[in-house]
């Protein structure tokens, strides 16, 4: 159990999480498997006789039985509203673009994500040798470029440590194209068009997506990768990506500032950049002049979502790809989420599993009656059919019992061969 949860911590979170928002259907399901539990439950309490027995079966199972009848009284499911409650349908930043749609980090990806309604785009920006910021996640760059085909001997450099005019040449969608290379199991196959589309996407520059940007009216988020130990720009790469921003003339209120390092110096340059913080106290948020956080949504739901709505601060959450996650963000007011799913989470109108608290009371007390009729019916048909089984064998002894005493009860046995030469009764006498 240390091993499981050491290494699926994030999963049995997200499982602990799933619970806000499937708890009410998990009661109602419960219940109709204890009814279907009912029948063997009774069968045996009717037919086994040991008391101990007994109790050791029926004890639990009209323990958990009314646990689950009140159970109600305890759930707190944020999708538990009424309709006006609802807040506004959270915005969609799109993760690397739409890496489902295009290879991830490329124009193309950006493109896909502003067709499907992106509210943002996501991104990770490094600064190559020459002082140029280009989207790229990976410390290397072989998963995804042609790099072991161009230059094997140094697919494993750092990202960073490569020129502009390098770079550029490199291949960045092919391998998105590849059977092998699936990036997500539920992808939907691309149309030839697309994936010639792909197959020629190459780096981009940071100028490029803020274009991009500025152009359709998009908001930026982006991590900002330290450079490694040598490189040119390693103690001023905050100084140069604010420097390329500002030169793009892009609207800097279109710019979600992520990275913490030297942001008093980020607010004196471009003061129009929206400050984004993460999971600090609200204390250290206020001080900062920050009303923006950028979090992982397991954290933030563990972690006091309440006292950052009280507060006023403004939530985007990452990394929400399900429709039941992207639906617990909605019903609990979130203002926006990172996705790698933009194409399916846009088609979402309403929340998936809401109900008001009134329809939810109706269909618990409606479940608590219907199951506890069907329950006492399956246990008075076992104790009935018991009974009637009873009957019959205590009538069935007591008609054998008053054969067995009545002179004439025992038919004579249909024998073959002569009077019997002792008692002289003739045929069907026993002595012969």
């Amino acid at each position: 159990m240390t091993v499981l949860f050491k290494f699926w911590n994030d999963r049995w979170l997200t499982l602990g999480l799933s619970l806000k928002i499937f708890a009410p259907y998990i009661h109602l399901s419960s219940i109709t498997v204890m009814v279907l539990l009912s029948w063997p439950v009774a069968f045996y309490l009717v037919h086994w006789e040991q008391e101990a027995v007994q109790v050791a079966i029926g004890l639990p199972f009209f323990l958990i039985l009314f646990c689950l009848f009140v159970v109600p009284l305890g759930i707190y499911s944020p999708c538990l509203q009424e309709k006006d409650e609802l807040g506004p349908k959270p915005g969609l930043f799109g993760h690397r673009g739409a890496p489902m749609l295009g290879p991830e980090n490329t124009m193309m990806s950006f493109e896909k994500a502003v067709e499907n309604g992106a509210f943002g785009l996501e991104s990770d920006i490094y600064v190559s040798c020459d002082g140029v910021p280009f989207l790229m996640h990976d410390y290397d760059l072989r998963r995804t470029t042609n790099i072991r085909e161009i230059m094997p001997n140094a697919s494993n450099t750092t990202t960073s440590l490569f020129y502009w005019d390098f770079l550029s040449t490199l291949n960045a969608g092919r391998w998105f194209v590849q059977p092998q290379l699936k990036p997500f199991h539920n992808m939907d196959p691309l149309s030839e068009a697309d994936r010639e589309k792909a197959r020629n996407q190459k780096i981009p520059k940071l100028t490029d997506l803020l274009e991009l940007a500025q152009k359709e009216r998009k908001f930026v988020i982006f991590d900002l990768n330290k450079p490694s130990i040598g490189h040119p720009f390693r103690n001023m790469f905050i100084q140069q990506a604010v420097r390329v921003i500002l030169d793009s003339k892009i609207e800097q209120h279109l710019i979600y500032w992520l990275p913490g390092s030297e942001r008093n110096y980020v607010k004196s340059e471009a003061p129009g950049f929206q400050q984004v913080g993460q999971l600090n106290p609200i204390e250290v948020l206020a001080r900062e002049n920050i009303s923006i956080i950028n979090v992982d949504y397991k954290k933030l739901f563990y972690s006091g979502l309440r006292d950052y709505k009280a507060a006023n601060i403004t939530i985007n959450l990452y990394l929400v790809n399900e429709p039941w996650l992207f639906s617990l963000a909605w019903c609990s007011r979130i203002h926006s989420v990172t996705t790698d799913n933009v194409q399916l989470l846009r088609q979402i109108n309403h929340p998936y599993y809401s109900m008001t608290p009134s329809y939810y009371k109706f269909i618990w007390f409606l479940m608590d009656v219907v199951s506890t009729v069907f329950i006492f019916a399956i246990f008075y048909f076992h104790w009935w059919r018991e009974s009637l089984k009873e009957k019959v064998f205590e009538s069935t002894s007591s008609y054998t019992g008053k054969a067995r005493g009545h002179p004439r009860a025992t038919p004579c046995l249909q024998m073959i061969g002569p009077p019997c030469r002792v008692c002289d009764k003739g045929r069907g006498s026993v002595g012969n």
